[in-house]
């Protein structure tokens, strides 16, 4: 509870605004395990046991997805078939809080496990930003490191939120994001990015990277700054909730096409906007319900886990997301 407590600010913004509140000195190469991760955020934000480490407070959904023939030219993934594709789907609030207040200036992820016809599946595992907050792990640890809540005081040393901050740059566009985006009215009404670049792959092993946001059918819309102080602690899951029950909410999946010299490899660093984009297919969200007990609830929503004709790139975070997901998922059910 200490940590909890002590942090309602600053589950606001683990990976968001607090992100350039503090580096510590970063060394690049340093080796940077998936443990020393997942043990920095239960330093943070403590452990509810049998809930993920991260982006802990989280609802349910179900639907389909339906690819066009436009992407079936650049991808032979049976995502893009044409039919139906059907879809189990997680939104969350980002930072291990599971009372986390749905006005929290933190990213927002977005969560799909899609149930291939051959029995495989694909994932993908989106944010609310259009980059990350880190280019390396080390980033990310030390941003957690640089969190930790001073047990004199319970909360951060902002020495050393100061120090982060200096030393790491790879931390400032997402923060200056979420710093400068109030958050969403509603999961329905935001757009997801992908963050990382992708490979897709053709029939003939043409690659082609590429880069892809989900963009909302409803509309982006946001609090303002007068609703941010009335909007209430849970708002995001009951109006997702009522919204399925009226309707499917859909949202178009954009993809931009890469050209050489765009950064591969960085999440942190945005393409140019005049980038080649096509619309890749259809995302249609039909009921939503609380995660506990939920289809969502028991999957490891690993990024890498990928089916033929989409492929990762070398990029660190991405690979690094693999394991960190597994130790997290592995405490998970070793608390129950």
């Amino acid at each position: 509870m200490r940590t909890r407590n002590a942090l309602s600010v600053l589950t606001a913004c683990a990976l968001t605004a607090c992100a350039l509140a503090a580096p510590l000195p970063s060394p690049a190469a340093d080796e940077v395990s998936a443990g020393q991760v997942v043990d920095a955020i239960e330093a943070v934000f403590g452990v509810t046991p049998g809930e993920r480490r991260n982006h802990t407070k989280g609802t349910c959904a179900l639907g389909e997805f339906v690819g066009t023939q436009e992407a079936a030219r650049y991808s032979r993934s049976a995502l893009f078939s044409g039919d139906p594709v059907p879809v189990i789907a997680r939104f969350s609030l980002s930072g291990g809080n599971p009372n986390a207040p749905d006005t929290a200036r933190s990213a927002r992820g977005m969560a799909l496990e899609f149930k291939l016809p051959d029995g495989s599946v694909h994932h993908m595992t989106m944010l609310n930003a259009p980059m990350f907050g880190a280019a390396q792990p080390r980033t990310f640890l030390d941003l957690m490191v640089a969190l930790k809540p001073d047990p004199a005081t319970g909360k951060p040393d902002p020495d050393k939120v100061k120090a982060f901050r200096e030393t790491h740059p790879d931390a400032r566009a997402l923060a200056e994001f979420v710093a400068t985006h109030n958050p969403p009215v509603s999961f329905a009404n935001s757009a997801y990015f992908g963050i990382h670049t992708f490979r897709f792959v053709d029939g003939s092993d043409r690659v082609t990277p590429v880069r892809w946001q989900f963009s909302p059918q409803d509309g982006e819309k946001r609090l303002g700054d007068d609703e941010l102080k009335t909007a209430g602690p849970n708002f995001l899951e009951p109006a997702l909730i009522e919204r399925t029950a009226s309707g499917p909410v859909r949202w178009d999946m954009l993809v931009s096409i890469g050209q050489p010299g765009d950064p591969e490899n960085d999440p942190t660093v945005l393409w140019p906007a005049d980038r080649e984009t096509f619309k890749a297919g259809t995302l249609s969200i039909t009921a939503a319900k609380p995660q506990k007990g939920a289809e969502c609830e028991p999957i490891n929503f690993d990024p890498l886990v990928m089916a033929d004709g989409i492929a990762p790139t070398d990029d660190p975070i991405l690979q690094f997301r693999s394991p960190a997901y597994a130790v997290s998922f592995s405490r998970r059910l070793g608390d129950k």
